[in-house]
């Protein structure tokens, strides 16, 4: 497969609010879901959020759930990750990756491939 293409991100305040973007073209499976993670600067990768590009389900990590928001534009081959009320502790590069399983409600991130190459956000006042 080939690499997702990420956009967005940049540095705001605390409670500031971003959107990231990620394309999915030249992606053939049938079935996929489409996840953002994020590792920040000596910690481990960790989720974030993930949705299914066929039906719509998602699937947030505690730490975000009610602040961002991920969704699809099949017309664009487009997955966005909306983040609200951002927190410093939000800062880290952001990834996103193809689950070609489908499987968010498993989130696992060994499923994922095809990584984009990340996009720094930066929370800070």
């Amino acid at each position: 497969q080939v690499p997702l293409v990420q956009s967005g991100g940049g540095e705001v305040q605390p409670g500031g609010s971003l959107r990231l973007s990620c394309v999915y073209s030249g992606i053939t499976l049938g079935q996929f879901a489409i996840g953002w993670f994020r590792q920040a600067p000596g910690k481990e990768r960790e989720r974030v959020s993930c949705i299914s590009v066929s039906d719509g389900s998602t699937n947030y990590a505690d730490s975000v759930k009610g602040r961002f928001i991920i969704s699809r534009d099949h017309t664009k081959n487009m997955v966005y990750l909306q983040l609200n009320s951002l927190k410093p502790e939000d800062t880290a590069v952001y990834y996103c990756a193809v689950d070609p399983w489908n499987s968010c409600p498993l989130f696992e991130e060994e499923e994922f491939e095809s990584w984009g190459k990340g996009t720094q956000v930066t929370v800070s006042s």
